[in-house]
């Protein structure tokens, strides 16, 4: 295998690793808040590298450009602190509780939610 097959390799299972684990997070985080941390972030990561991956699969080694992957990893990058933005401000408004242990609980009081049991 040459640098590049290898270096799509590591991008690939890179990227289904943070997927994995995005996906874990959001079954397992306690609450709301903490469980929008899980598909933003890792998965977002993830996704990102396998978008990575092709690009360089197809610019590299099948010798095509290929602007596609290009504008799929800008939109997920665009949209997706966004729609976390967007359904943190919909729980808020929602008045969803939070766990006590989340930090920034002054926050949370001001808006006038409880801390969830």
């Amino acid at each position: 295998m040459s640098g590049i097959e290898w270096l799509i390799a590591v991008l690939v299972l890179l990227g289904a690793i943070f997927v994995l684990l995005g996906s874990v997070a959001l079954v397992k985080l306690p609450d709301f808040y903490t469980r929008l941390h899980g598909p933003t972030k890792a998965t977002t990561l993830g996704l990102g590298s396998l978008v990575l991956a092709s690009m360089i699969f197809f610019n590299f080694v099948q010798n095509e450009l290929s602007l596609q992957q290009l504008l799929i990893a800008l939109f997920l990058f665009i949209t997706a602190p966004v729609t976390a933005y967007m359904l943190i401000k919909a729980g808020m408004h929602q008045k969803v509780a939070a766990l006590e242990v989340t930090k920034n609980q002054h926050l949370m009081q001001v808006s006038g939610k409880k801390p969830a049991p």
